[in-house]
């Protein structure tokens, strides 16, 4: 079993890319997951160590080669932990559903918009909070000793000045944290060199409706410039990292590095995932990544690169955006998506979950808290947001909540008990 199990092994150390395999013959330290309320063992776990990762079996049990370093553990649906290695260690995961809403690049600067969206977390079901490591115009917020960012001019204007510290006081308060790394939407690295940035069919350099530049996700001088800001943040203490604009433009007729071919834009995405999943091993974070809401219905790839099944072999956590304003285009006998905010979120689910076979909690959607752009401006307040969150965790799943302005309030949000707070009872600010 132990030579079947370092066979194993050796082999998904192999198709993950990982640089350190176990040499043969090196001690193997065994182990089990399990539920930390139910006692029962979880399948499919990752054990990591160094930079190997091994997923646990059916029965929950695990052989993974010893070292210095703490095994570290993280299953999606429950939180991550490591332990001292150790000979039939019993790991027990506690469950976890993450509920947050978003703080974005100056959000997260802005003492009143921060305070505001923290204060909720204290008040009600919210758990979770996502902060732009990298925003919508290829802005980092935090002072970061990469020189790629001082190169591109990432960083001249820093907003977060104290992001360890903050990071450490919400971990206490058992808030978790997701790092959202805008990617191929980069304006700052367009203008930084120009050679990466997309271009139109007469060659000049495109912009998109926001007047931003993009970057070609062909590129692994741009893979390697995001996932290093990635590595940067799973430093820092953040539990997840998720990208967003993890696509091609929906727009036909740019330049590319590589012909603009379905194949060739999938592999292009799974390859930016795989290889940031590679990178990150060894920080034992959540991986997850967001996706247009039509990618759940599409066959295709939605022209952007995005198809469910390859994704979902790179991510802990899928996040489709199934904001109603969205299907502008409607949805099955659904015309109008304001009026079924409920079902847009169900119905877009199941078709995910019945498409890729995974489980509920693999997936984690993006619910709409701001007023509609599509269809006739409607606010969305407590009855819409609340259908929303109602579908999603009918279907058993997490949320998050999108408000670009990041103003949120507690319409649809129900009321917890209070969770851990620091000594002087107050939520970090």
């Amino acid at each position: 079993m132990r030579r079947k199990q370092y066979f194993l092994g050796f082999v998904f150390c192999l198709l993950m890319g990982s640089s350190v395999c176990p040499a043969w013959g090196s001690e193997m330290i065994s182990g089990c997951v399990r539920d930390a309320t139910t006692g029962a063992p979880i399948a499919g776990a990752l054990v990591t160590s160094g930079t190997l990762v091994i997923p646990t079996r059916a029965d929950g049990r695990f052989d993974i080669p010893a070292g210095t370093a703490p095994i570290k553990v993280r299953a999606p649906g429950y939180g991550r932990t490591d332990f001292a290695p150790k000979q039939n260690a019993s790991v027990a995961l506690t469950r976890f559903v993450p509920k947050g809403l978003y703080l974005s690049f100056y959000g997260i600067g802005d003492r009143h918009l921060r305070s505001q969206a923290l204060s909720l977390l204290g008040d009600s079901d919210l758990n979770s909070l996502v902060i732009d490591v990298k925003g919508d115009r290829g802005l980092v917020p935090f002072h970061c000793a990469l020189p790629a960012l001082k190169q591109s001019g990432a960083q001249r204007i820093i907003t977060w000045h104290h992001p360890r510290e903050m990071l450490e006081k919400l971990h206490r308060q058992d808030v978790y944290t997701i790092a959202r790394i805008v990617v191929f939407k980069d304006d700052v690295l367009a203008a930084a060199h120009p050679a990466l940035a997309l271009r139109d069919a007469d060659g000049k350099v495109w912009q998109d409706g926001e007047g931003l530049r993009w970057v070609d996700p062909f590129s692994h001088q741009v893979w390697n410039y995001d996932i290093s800001i990635a590595e940067a943040a799973a430093r820092l203490g953040f539990d997840e990292i998720q990208f967003d604009y993890v696509r091609f433009p929906d727009k036909s007729g740019l330049r590319f590095s590589r012909p603009n071919t379905r194949a060739n834009r999938t592999e292009a995405i799974t390859g930016f995932l795989a290889a940031a999943r590679k990178r990150l091993i060894r920080y034992n974070v959540f991986l997850s990544a967001d996706i247009f809401g039509y990618v759940c219905w599409n066959q295709n790839d939605t022209h952007i690169g995005q198809e469910l099944a390859p994704l979902a072999a790179q991510l802990d956590y899928i996040s489709p955006m199934l904001y109603p304003s969205g299907f502008t285009y409607g949805l099955g006998q659904l015309k109008n998506p304001l009026s079924n905010p409920f079902e847009i979120v169900f119905s877009s689910l199941n078709r995910a979950r019945e498409r890729t076979g995974l489980p509920a909690v693999r997936f984690r959607p993006w619910l709409q808290a701001f007023p509609d752009y599509a269809f006739d401006g409607r606010k969305f307040g407590s009855s819409e947001i609340a259908a929303q969150i109602r579908a999603a965790e009918q279907f058993g799943a997490g949320w998050m909540l999108w408000n670009p302005r990041n103003i949120y309030s507690m319409d649809g949000l129900g009321q917890m008990e209070a969770r851990a707070k620091l000594p002087d009872q107050t939520l970090v600010r």
